[in-house]
């Protein structure tokens, strides 16, 4: 889970909150957040008052290569009823352009690169100001990565295996650096390796001002039948304490990523819904940016869960309660109707 701290709240109006309701803002009169299931009337105010949907996608819009029952669908309806859809994912192994043709492919509305705010977009966005003139990015990544560097302007070491340069620490020690570079990106990198660790700590040895940018925190990456493999937050684990620093992240639930939609569109968190499956991502940065927030518990998340951070008096755990669930984005249908 990504590391925890109080957020910020955001006390007015949120879209389709109904008259008289404390909402999900801040506490109020000492009472807890609650979260409550989207249906009938208050997901028709909800829906109406919103004029952008931010939606997560692997486990709110498809599992694999499956999109999930009635999602493009409901998605389509939100499209005519003129509501402007965006997609935020922390993954960062496609592109921009891949996770438009996903879409197209799986049947939901169509989306140009725009509207997708993948992080290997965000993180290449994050280099390109970041970095002065000339400077270059090491990548701990996949092709993706590669991709939206190149496409933003940042110059980069391309990715791909790595194998030691010699038999011995010494040997390793004095391999060769480009001088260009002045940051060092992690993202999810099927080649990850002790050789690449020895690299990235190397360049991070520079100095502070050799950046340390991550895409993402996410430790685990569900599969079906219950199975996953490490995220990409573990070989971010690694290079922190390696470097004894730590990286920034991209990424949600850090709200860069939102700050990069609101820099590509005039968007109004009040009349903002993010759509999610995780709490510690898609709901923390819903939160913390004021937004209304809408968990679906056809991904990482179960009710029980919530129920959970609810009854706790912790305010990190707090920050973690949605707005409101549906057990699919399907169950929104109903209220999309003419």
């Amino acid at each position: 889970m990504a590391a925890l701290r109080p957020c910020r709240h955001n006390n007015g109006p949120r879209a389709g909150r109904p008259k008289g309701s404390a909402g999900n803002g801040a506490r109020r009169g000492g009472s807890a957040r609650r979260c409550r299931r989207l249906e009938g009337e208050a997901a028709r105010a909800v829906l109406g008052a919103a004029d952008t949907l931010l939606f997560d996608c692997d486990g709110v819009l498809w599992r694999g290569e499956a999109a999930l029952g009635g999602a493009a669908a409901a998605l389509g309806r939100l499209a005519a009823a003129g509501k402007r859809l965006c997609y935020v994912t922390n993954n960062s192994s496609r592109t921009r352009q891949a996770y438009g043709e996903k879409l197209r492919r799986l049947g939901f509305p169509p989306a140009a690169p725009r509207h997708v705010f993948g992080s290997a977009y965000c993180a290449a966005r994050f280099l390109r100001q970041a970095l002065p003139p000339g400077a270059a990015a090491y990548v701990l990544g996949g092709p993706a990565l590669a991709a939206e560097l190149r496409e933003a302007g940042v110059p980069h070491l391309q990715p791909g295996p790595a194998a030691l340069p010699g038999p011995a620490p010494a040997d390793w020690a004095r391999a060769p650096l480009d001088p260009a570079v002045r940051a060092v990106l992690v993202g999810f990198d099927e080649h990850f390796s002790y050789a690449k660790l020895c690299q990235a700590l190397r360049y991070l040895l520079r100095g502070p001002d050799c950046l340390l940018v991550a895409t993402n925190r996410d430790h685990r990456l569900p599969l079906e039948g219950g199975a996953a493999i490490p995220g990409t937050g573990c070989l971010v684990k690694a290079v922190e304490t390696a470097a004894e620093r730590e990286a920034f992240i991209v990424g949600k639930p850090n709200r860069y990523m939102f700050d990069c939609v609101a820099s590509e569109f005039d968007i109004d968190p009040a009349r903002t819904i993010m759509v999610g499956d995780r709490l510690d991502t898609d709901i923390l940065m819903g939160n913390t940016c004021g937004l209304t927030t809408l968990l679906t518990l056809t991904g990482v998340t179960t009710l029980e869960e919530v129920k959970g951070h609810e009854e706790s008096d912790c305010p990190a755990r707090q920050s973690l309660v949605p707005d409101y669930y549906v057990d699919s984005i399907a169950d929104l249908l109903p209220a999309l109707e003419d």
